[in-house]
């Protein structure tokens, strides 16, 4: 296999037309230069330069290596400017895997500052179930993840690190003409006769229906509904209540009201997930996200920083 080190003599040859003007160009010696040469000249097959009274130059077997070794030199300095950009957090890939309500306004706010910040990072966003982002990020698909314990617990994977973002309380959202609509803040109980609006039998939140049953009820009916924008439409029609959390109050249409809900409805936990070994532009965007729950992103009840 031919040497890169070799390839760069080559070119310094060339370029110089001598040996011992390549050897000064390139800190060798002219014999160290020489037997190079002779070395991958034995590699080629044959030689690569006519050797002239002053100098040398390319034979027709030397301009097809030497067009091929800038190329391949020239390939191998733009990975490493690359691979310094991605270390130094400039450039390269940032996979970044968050669930749905975060990408309303959490995420794309903390993105909006890290473009402007590195605009030579090239962004890819995938959006998902905690479950599985965890598991992409474990297989090594995601850079960062955003994920939640609901609505049945935060999944576990080996060779990650996740801390707490933030605590994101969970509102019911009724429609405007709802006779509980201006309470503000509603006990669970009040609720028992209504149709929920829920995901789909699989995905049936845990918590949500744990809660049910200390409040010693079942909902007298329940439309399964898997995307926020079919809760919406159905809740903003009168026909269910849906569970919003509050990172997603900024979707919620005008023709419905956020209410809290009494304390037998816990708190979901938001949380932020890396690889052991982060890259910086991850690091980066995990402190912009921190910011992000830090601010008021809501309208009326909201998510708290966690600790």
């Amino acid at each position: 296999m031919l040497e890169t080190e070799a390839l760069r003599l080559l070119v310094a040859v060339a370029d110089t037309g001598s040996f011992t003007a390549a050897a000064l160009r390139t800190g060798y010696t002219q014999s160290a230069v020489s037997r190079r040469i002779a070395s991958l000249e034995q590699q080629a097959g044959g030689p690569l330069f006519e050797r002239l009274p002053r100098g040398v130059r390319l034979n027709p077997a030397g301009r097809t290596l030497h067009r091929h070794a800038v190329d391949v030199l020239d390939r191998l300095s733009r990975a490493e400017a690359e691979l310094a950009a991605l270390h130094a957090g400039r450039g390269g890939v940032l996979r970044v895997g968050a669930f749905a309500t975060a990408n309303i306004f959490l995420v794309p706010t903390a993105l909006r500052e890290f473009t402007r910040a590195r605009p030579g990072v090239q962004v890819t966003a995938v959006e998902g179930r905690s479950a599985t982002l965890m598991r992409r990020l474990v297989e090594g698909a995601l850079d960062i993840a955003v994920v939640s314990d609901y609505p049945s617990g935060l999944p576990s994977a080996e060779g990650t690190r996740t801390t707490a973002l933030l605590d994101d309380e969970l509102l019911v959202a009724l429609h405007r003409e709802h006779p509980l609509a201006g309470a503000g803040s509603v006990d669970l109980c009040d609720l028992r006769e209504e149709v929920w609006l829920q995901e789909a039998p699989a995905d049936s939140p845990a918590v949500l229906a744990e809660a049910w049953t200390r409040a010693g009820f079942r909902p007298r009916k329940v439309i399964r509904i898997a995307e926020w924008a079919g809760k919406f439409g159905y809740a903003a029609a009168g026909l269910g209540i849906a569970l919003v959390p509050s990172l997603a109050a900024r979707a919620v249409p005008d023709g419905l009201v956020l209410c809290r809900l009494g304390g037998l409805l816990p708190h979901r936990t938001v949380h932020l997930s890396l690889p052991a070994a982060p890259l910086p532009a991850a690091l980066e965007l995990r402190d912009l996200l921190r910011a992000a729950a830090g601010r008021d992103t809501r309208h009326g009840p909201g998510p708290r920083a966690s600790a």
